[in-house]
């Protein structure tokens, strides 16, 4: 009997051990699943703190696209007009050669005319001495200089008969050359005129006034396409403070010049 309440003492001492280690068992368990509960926690949060700064990123990621897409548009805007401008410009250009071309002919052929009046107007003129007249070119215009000695008397505007053969030969040339304008201009030298002009200014002006008329009435050029002006001693073409250049200045400038209407047409003047 007391065999058997030794034994079943001995069970009972048994069974507190184990219950009581798995009550430990258990405690401890429960402890490291709040502790594994508590740092799931605070990794959770730290993960919807990361997700919320991700997403923040993202937001300001989707906005430098949204504003690099806008001036990507901005910029393909503006290379399109600059396209339109860029071609807008290579026709104007082009038309620009295109003119210049042309104008380029223009001149060429005015130079041309030019010439070919010169040879024709020395030609003419060969009979005259260099000390009576000579025959140029000079920015794309005829001059054909003729002298006081060939033309007029001192201090006169009235024409030498040599003069008036010289203007004859000169007219002869003229029409048949319609095309061509006159200019005709009266220079003296800087001495003061005595007599029936007033100063020089007036014999300038007279003596080219009597060279149109000639040039007019005697051999019908055309009145519409001469004119006449005078410049006292104000165009020089030697000194005045000797009596070779005085000489030299006293002189008559007939200027022929082809009409320019097509080149004035071309540049819409």
């Amino acid at each position: 009997m007391k065999k058997i309440i030794v034994i079943i003492a001995g069970f009972f001492m048994l069974s507190g051990c184990v219950a009581k280690r798995y009550l430990v068992q258990s405690q401890h368990e429960t402890a490291m699943l709040r502790d594994d509960s508590t740092q799931l926690a605070k990794n959770n949060s730290s993960l919807q703190d990361n997700v919320a700064t991700l997403n923040g990123q993202i937001a300001s990621l989707q906005k430098n696209i949204d504003d690099l897409n806008a001036k990507i548009s901005a910029l393909s805007s503006q290379n399109s007009q600059l396209g339109q401008q860029t071609t807008a410009q290579e026709n104007k250009l082009s038309q620009s050669q295109q003119k210049l071309e042309q104008l380029q002919n223009l001149l060429n052929q005015q130079k041309a005319a030019s010439e070919a009046l010169k040879n024709k107007m020395a030609e003419a003129l060969k009979g005259f001495n260099s000390n009576e007249l000579s025959v140029y070119n000079k920015d794309g215009k005829v001059y054909v200089s003729l002298s006081e000695q060939l033309l007029f008397p001192s201090g006169s505007a009235v024409v030498n008969p040599k003069g008036v053969d010289a203007l004859s030969k000169l007219a002869a040339v003229l029409n048949l050359n319609s095309d061509v304008a006159v200019n005709i201009e009266g220079h003296t030298d800087s001495i003061p005129i005595r007599g029936r002009y007033q100063d020089n200014w007036d014999l300038s002006t007279a003596r080219a006034n009597s060279i149109v008329r000639i040039l007019v009435n005697n051999y019908k050029v055309d009145p519409t396409r001469v004119i006449s002006s005078g410049h006292s001693y104000y165009e020089p073409v030697a000194s005045n403070s000797t009596p070779d250049g005085r000489a030299k200045n006293r002189r008559t400038d007939i200027i022929l010049s082809p009409k320019l209407d097509e080149m004035y047409k071309l540049l819409g003047m």
